[in-house]
């Protein structure tokens, strides 16, 4: 389609280029049109009234099954070749095409309604002077929009002027990423000023060149000239269509993009399409049928040709062949015959019976009460219904850190301010206390700004401030001061801070309640109320935080006129930078921010330099030279701040707490006893990492060894790797076993699998970022996944999104497992979407890791549910399924194939045409589902109780090319019995009153009501957990066969349709004759019996471990769960790093203007003194108490 309508564009000489620049020019609509941008109007939809039908079922003909479906009732309805009339293939057919067009006709038509709805909405345009209501789909590029409070933004706009102070707007970007903290755009200064004043906006003529559009929705370049002067444009001037306007009365705003070529449509691309491995084997066993088929039909086509030779020329007395059909002709027509007879190896049923089974699987992971978390009303979500089997064969768990292990909701802890350490408690004797409920707390009452959640025990802390202390008083005037927190005060005293990062918010907050608080801010000020005392500072620039930087900084003009840098970072980043008279004053903070890392708490090093006018006259110009540049801007921006950022004085750290999340060590602990090696992929530092890998039980004590692979060279990198591996296994060769083999469909797929090599004992293996990125290199990957897939726990620190994605991708590739990766941030979409299962956590950093999973809950505890009972669950469901399904087709299509010797191989069928059209499609359909959606082997609890039971789904035990075979074999052996007893049984026999009854009309019923009742006691067999639902099913599908079977039979309907129901007066003359029925018993005995044998047999000398535990479960009582191992380790470590911040915040909060203003001098902010380490003073502090319902750390 693309295609062709780019050929005709190119005809008619409207072939759109594609953009290498924006340039577009406010209130001019010839001009912008003369580019042919893109409208505002979208379009989701797929079909109209007249495209709905071909292309509907081009698409659903794509599929294979469906094609070769149509291809056989094509085949029906040529005379020569149909030996079954049309209908037994169109009737499924067309009901499974039908019910996908049903769903996709309703599915497109909402998606007509949203467009319509989405496009007619009205919008505020500046025309010709005037503001006039337009509807959004007839909105141009360059046209200037108003927009008012709470109303949607209509496209991507440049934000000219607001109602807001400052020329801010505030907006809710749910929509765009999920997120509903809000955020701070503001427009330049320039246009600004133009305010709500029509006229002035209707003689803006502003040009704008920007970057083309694109999907990146937090990057933006561009340039705004006017009169002359060039003005920088970034993502923090922009408001992007899917953002709501909130607490901004009104904003005006210059149309940049509109329609498709807005942001929030460059991102509404396809998400991957993900296959569990059982649709990849079915793929390669459905081939592997087709050929099976054109094997049979072979070989029956040759028997007929045989057949046709030496017994056919018998019967042409009274059967002639058309004229030119000789024996040759004839085979290959039969050929064709049959594969029409024998289609039924591939009932067109199993999709949609596939579908089905997994629409109710995923139907109980969102029902079930047990991952419904009530503290945020959050109930678990399949996010998709076509994955749910993968779940029960997980091998490799991918977890983020921060909260997804962790709540991501900080508490402020502990500090070191000056060398002196504060936070912990002790008593007079130095030793620490536990805390308990009744402990003391800090009193801030005096502080009528504090915030009264804030909870702290060290008295001594507040003293050393209240004293005067000048380091203690600097240290929070930088938390303070260094930061992106947006503070909200809607009642006098009641502040309420909107932090990007929660780390960020309990830093300000701590700040406030030690009585520096934070006010207010604008783009040129930061006002603090210092002890009571309001302090405005000027803030001249920010330092924006990214992630190479990992810090970030302010600086900022006291009202002395002192100038200051306020820095905070990470320790390894803040120590390149500090004056060399800070190396006393720096080991002292090391041992602190040990203790801090080995208690698994989050640090940040703070620092500051005082600053002279004419360094900053010259900063302030190359910054306005950086800022404006179009290209290389970021990097320009870099080097002016590393230049700045250097000799700093050391004040202090910070320690924050990140709790454990609720029953994550036994979730942990529960998931390793599944044989599931869980690996933890995150951007803190090692040690925090590594700790909180001890405190959530992945690294535990009694592990033999756990390995840190830390170099800074890929020759570095190999030699511990290949250290920890011989350590490991002595006996290792240098060079990996790789498998290399084809798979997927058609065997085109090559696969190369590194073999798991054996190892005596549990260890575990930490490598952090830079090491990670040696070893993802082609030349040490597979050293690297050897190494680490020798271990239990994998801890990879410091990583960025793209390097988590790797770690999965290589696993993928090379240990062909299924792999789940989780997470609850921005940075975990990748790896999320490169697993074969992705879940998101509803949690603190907003909604993007949810909007992009498979599966999404509120708690990672809720993981071992979902895949020790879902996951195991629908694994066995559909592998029984399977194994029954084909079970049942293959049984129903050899007897066919063994009727071919006895019928002259001439197509006949065995059955009845209707009993053949309505076999998969009512008699067998609904028992089969009803063991497929209800079945468990073991409940819930049992399945706690052993997660052990999980390992046959990681094995492919219960469905495989094995089981396939076994499966065929067992129908093999049955269709033999149900044709052949049947036939010996009714050969040459009479009625009871001395008639005939050897007619083929009788011996097709037999055989059929045979065929029934034994596929119906293999289902009771192969069902473990009875519902009235599968009694219903069971028994009504045999009631309906005899109430179908009698009606289809009787007078009345063969006198109103002849042709269509030859089968007269067959149901009621041989069903009541004894010896039918007592064929039927003897048959389904013999079908029956040496299953329950082999099964019993089986039990007995070879029981799996669900056999074992399925007889506790009849024997006793489920025992209680013991309690969970609580590990405590703690150990001296570097510092974990607390920045959990985005890059770009920086800007936001401040203005161009700081680069135009004259500059004060001022003296020194802290006089610095080496002070030695305080002594050791009696201390009180607890742990911040959590909210109700809060998790408990282990």
């Amino acid at each position: 389609m693309g295609s062709v309508s780019s050929y005709f564009g190119q005809l008619c000489g409207n072939e759109k280029k594609g953009e290498d620049e924006r340039h577009l020019r406010a209130n001019d609509r010839p001009f912008n049109l003369s580019y042919r941008y893109a409208n505002n109007a979208i379009k989701t939809s797929k079909y109209n009234i007249f495209t709905f039908l071909p292309l509907n079922l081009f698409e659903q003909f794509r599929r294979l099954a469906n094609a070769y479906f149509l291809f056989l009732m094509i085949l029906q309805v040529i005379p020569q070749v149909s030996s079954l009339s049309w209908f037994t293939t169109a009737v499924p057919l067309i009901l499974v095409l039908s019910i996908t067009a049903v769903k996709d006709a309703s599915d497109d038509i909402n998606r007509h309604k949203s467009d319509k709805q989405v496009n007619n909405r009205m919008v505020d345009v500046l025309i010709d002077g005037q503001l006039k209501k337009e509807k959004w789909m007839n909105v141009q590029v360059g046209d200037i929009i108003k927009l008012e409070n709470n109303e949607f933004v209509t496209a991507d706009l440049l934000l000219l002027s607001s109602s807001e102070p400052l020329n801010l707007v505030y907006v809710e970007t749910a929509e765009l990423d999920g997120e509903t903290n809000l955020k701070v755009k503001q427009a330049l200064t320039v246009t600004g000023e133009l305010g709500d004043n029509i006229g002035a906006l209707a003689s803006f003529n502003g040009e704008v060149r920007c970057e083309p559009p694109n999907n990146r929705l937090d990057k933006f370049k561009g340039v705004l000239s006017l009169d002359g002067q060039t003005y920088a444009l970034d993502n923090d001037k922009v408001l992007l269509r899917g953002c709501t306007l909130r607490n901004t009365e009104w904003c005006f705003g210059l149309v940049i993009f509109g329609g498709p070529d807005t942001k929030l449509m460059q991102n509404s691309g396809k998400t991957t399409f993900k296959r569990t491995s059982i649709d990849h084997l079915m793929n390669v066993l459905v081939l592997c049928i087709f050929g099976f088929l054109a094997f049979m039909c072979t070989v029956l086509a040759i028997g007929n040709a045989i057949w046709e030779f030496n017994e056919g020329s018998v019967f042409t007395a009274f059967l002639p062949r058309e004229q030119g059909v000789d024996s040759g002709l004839s085979s290959f027509l039969t050929f064709w015959s049959y594969v029409i007879v024998l289609n039924t190896v591939v009932p067109i049923s199993l999709y949609v019976s596939v579908e089905i089974i997994r629409l109710g699987n995923s139907f109980f992971i969102d029902w079930d009460r047990k991952m419904y978390y009530p503290k945020s009303d959050t109930p678990a979500q399949a996010r998709t219904t076509t994955l749910n089997e993968e779940l029960g064969q997980i091998k490799y768990i991918f977890s983020d850190k921060t909260g997804t292990l962790t709540q991501n909701i900080m508490t402020f802890n502990k500090c070191s301010i000056n060398g002196k350490a504060y936070g912990e408690l002790l008593d007079f004797a130095g030793n620490r206390v536990e805390i308990t409920e009744k402990t003391e707390k800090v009193d801030f009452s005096w502080n009528r700004l504090a915030d009264p959640k804030f909870d702290f025990h060290d008295h001594s802390l507040m003293e050393t401030v209240k004293d005067g202390n000048l380091e203690a008083q600097a240290f929070f005037r930088l938390l303070a001061l260094c930061h992106t927190v947006m503070p909200e005060e809607k009642n006098e005293g009641e502040l309420y801070y909107q932090a990007q990062s929660p780390d960020e918010g309990a830093l300000v907050t701590a700040a406030r309640n030690f009585g520096f608080v934070f006010r207010q801010r604008t783009p040129e000020t930061i006002t603090v109320v210092e002890m009571g005392r309001q302090v405005v500072y000027e803030l001249l620039a920010v330092l924006d935080f990214n992630n190479v930087r990992k810090r970030m900084s302010v600086i900022v003009r006291s009202p002395e006129g002192k100038l200051t840098l306020f820095c905070k970072g990470a320790d390894t980043i803040i120590y390149e930078r500090l004056h060399p008279s800070c190396n006393q004053l720096k080991g002292v903070t090391t041992r602190h921010l040990n203790e801090y890392a080995g208690e698994g708490l989050r640090t940040l090093v703070l620092a500051y330099k005082d600053l002279d006018e004419s360094y900053m006259d010259g900063f302030k110009r190359r910054h306005h030279e950086a800022s404006t540049a179009m290209d290389g801007r970021e990097e320009r921006l870099d080097e002016l701040y590393e230049e700045i950022e250097k000799d700093l004085m050391l004040l202090g750290a910070t320690a924050v707490e990140d709790k454990l999340q609720d029953g994550v060590p036994q979730t942990i602990e529960q998931l390793a006893k599944a044989d599931i090696k869980i690996w933890v992929l995150t951007g803190d530092k090692q040690e925090t990492a590594e700790n909180i890998g001890y405190s959530c039980n992945m690294l535990r004590e009694d592990m033999k060894e756990i390995f840190i692979v830390a170099a800074t060279t890929a020759e570095g990198v190999k030699e511990e790797l290949e250290n920890a591996r011989r350590k490991m296994c002595p006996d290792s060769v240098d060079k990996p076993s790789v498998i290399k083999e084809r798979a997927g469909l058609f065997w085109l797929q090559k696969t190369e699998t590194v073999q798991d090599e054996k190892v005596d004992g549990d260890y575990g293996l930490v490598i952090n970022g830079h090491s990670l990125a040696f070893g993802l290199e082609k030349n040490l990957q597979l050293e690297l996944l050897r190494t680490a897939c020798m271990c239990q726990t994998v801890i990879c620190c410091r990583v960025t999104p793209l390097q988590k994605a790797q770690v999965v991708q290589l696993v993928k590739k090379y240990k062909q497992a299924v792999t789940l990766a989780i997470g609850d941030g921005a940075n975990d979409v990748s790896m999320i979407k490169a697993a074969h299962i992705g879940v998101g956590i509803s949690g603190q950093e907003g909604m993007q890791a949810v909007l992009s999973s498979d599966y999404s809950f509120a708690q990672f505890r809720y993981l071992q549910r979902l895949l020790l009972v879902h996951g195991r669950w629908s694994y066995l469901r559909m592998c029984k399924f399977l194994r029954y399904f084909f079970y049942k087709n293959f049984t129903f299509t050899f007897v066919h194939f063994w009727y071919a010797f006895f019928c002259g191989f001439s197509a006949q069928t065995v059955y009845d045409e209707w009993f053949i059209t309505v076999y998969n499609l009512v008699y067998t359909a609904l028992p089969v589902l009803g063991m497929s959606i209800f079945d468990q082997d073991v409940n819930d609890r049992w399945s706690f109780q052993y997660p052990q039971l999980y390992a046959p789904g990681q094995l492919n035990m219960y469905f495989s090319k094995k089981a396939f075979v076994r499966c065929m074999m067992h129908s093999c052996y049955s269709s033999l019995i149900l044709f052949f007893i049947p036939w010996a049984a009714i050969y040459d026999t009479v009625r009871d009153d001395g008639k005939d009854i050897a007619d083929y009309q009788s011996f097709a019923l037999l055989a059929q009501t045979c065929l029934l009742f034994v596929v119906s006691i293999q289902l009771c067999l192969d069902t473990h957990y009875w519902t009235a639902v599968n009694q219903f099913f069971i028994w009504g599908s045999l009631a309906a066969y005899f109430a179908i079977t009698f009606t289809m039979y009787s007078n009345g309907m063969f006198f109103i349709f002849t042709g269509a129901f030859p089968f007269i007066g067959t149901a009621r003359n041989s069903l009541n004759q004894p010896n039918v029925w007592l064929t039927i018993f003897l048959t389904s005995l013999l079908c029956i019996l040496p299953v329950v044998a082999f099964r019993f047999i089986v039990i007995l000398l070879r029981p799996t471990i669900n056999d074992k535990v399925r007889y506790k479960m009849r024997k006793e009582a489920l025992p209680a769960s013991a309690p969970p191992k609580r590990h405590k380790h703690i150990s001296t470590r570097r510092s974990g790093y607390a920045f959990s911040h985005a890059q770009g915040y920086g800007d936001l909060v401040t203005s161009r203007k700081f680069l135009l203003r004259p500059l004060k001098s001022r003296p020194a902010l802290v006089i610095q003194t080496d002070s030695p380490l305080a002594q050791n003073q009696p201390q009180h502090y607890r742990t911040i108490k959590e909210e109700p319902e809060g998790s408990q750390s282990p």
